[in-house]
């Protein structure tokens, strides 16, 4: 009977978990070694307890997750990485261009029923086979919201005092300055328009103004114009979900702002992003040999 005893308290001895305290640099015991306690003698036992009661807030302040919150909120604040967008389109089989949602547009001004209506798209409900006019046919470089829209990766870097953004397509980068400034207050027209960018908790919000009036917003024909002010906010759901949403204000085009719902990006760590330019001669050999043709022009 005795030996049997002596293995049993052995075993539990062997199971006893302590922790390391900064506070004394000692194990205290955790409250599964106390069904031992009636074993020892009284006073030990309260010895003890005393020590461990007195001890367990900092035991269990230990435990929260301060690191960990931390680590989060640094993580919150990091948009680095290569980012591919979900192929969640608006209907099988279509690529995931639906941060621009079309069905959330809101009413053309007579403005922008003109540029609708002059719009060739390649696709879409107003698609003129052979008579195609997307600025992209004649390698116009692409620039916000459009590029934002199309199924490409993206790769975005933080330095101090800005965040670069590098497009596979075209390889187009562009500039968000955050490093305090104002939008200026009378940009030229330029194809990506002027970048700045601040947080807003955990959410990356950039203002852009400044665009000219060349480019679609989408594939669509949709277009934008030179008082267009394009908000996207970027925020960081877990290490490997980036969520964006783009929000169009252009009173020259549109009779209201148009808020599109929030679009879910995936980091691609081992992507790298490739050397894709439009040479027009290119172009013009694809359109005459495979797109027209199609299109039952020649």
């Amino acid at each position: 009977m005795e030996v049997e005893e002596v293995k049993e308290v052995k075993e539990v001895k062997d199971k006893t978990i302590s922790r390391h305290l900064r506070a004394g640099d000692f194990p205290v015991p955790l409250l599964p070694q106390f069904p031992l306690l009636p074993s020892l003698p009284k006073f030990s036992t309260l010895v003890i307890l005393a020590v461990a009661l007195v001890f367990a807030p900092i035991a269990f302040a230990q435990k929260k997750p301060v690191a960990s919150s931390a680590a989060a909120q640094a993580l919150s604040h990091d948009l680095s990485g290569v980012w591919m967008q979900y192929p969640d389109g608006p209907a099988p089989g279509v690529p995931g261009m639906n941060a621009i949602d079309q069905r959330f547009r809101p009413p053309f001004t007579p403005w922008g029923k003109a540029r609708f209506d002059a719009a060739r798209p390649m696709q879409g409900p107003t698609a003129v086979a052979g008579e195609e006019n997307a600025p992209t046919l004649h390698c116009d470089p692409d620039g916000p919201p459009r590029v934002l829209n199309l199924p490409n990766p993206f790769e975005i870097i933080q330095i101090p005092g800005r965040v670069l953004m590098f497009f596979e397509l075209g390889h187009v980068w562009r500039t968000i300055w955050t490093d305090g400034r104002a939008l200026p207050k009378d940009p030229d027209p330029s194809w990506l328009g002027y970048s700045v960018g601040k947080w807003d908790g955990d959410t990356f919000v950039v203002d852009t103004i400044g665009f000219n009036d060349r480019l679609w917003v989408d594939v669509y024909g949709n277009p934008r114009s030179d008082r267009m002010h394009l908000t996207e906010r970027y925020r960081r759901l877990n290490h490997d979900t980036l969520e964006m949403q783009i929000t169009m204000d252009d009173p020259k085009a549109y009779t209201k702002a148009w808020v599109n719902p929030p679009k879910l990006h995936k980091l691609e760590s081992g992507w790298e992003i490739a050397e894709w330019f439009c040479v027009i001669e290119d172009e013009n050999a694809y359109s005459d040999e495979i797109r027209k043709p199609a299109g039952g022009m020649r």
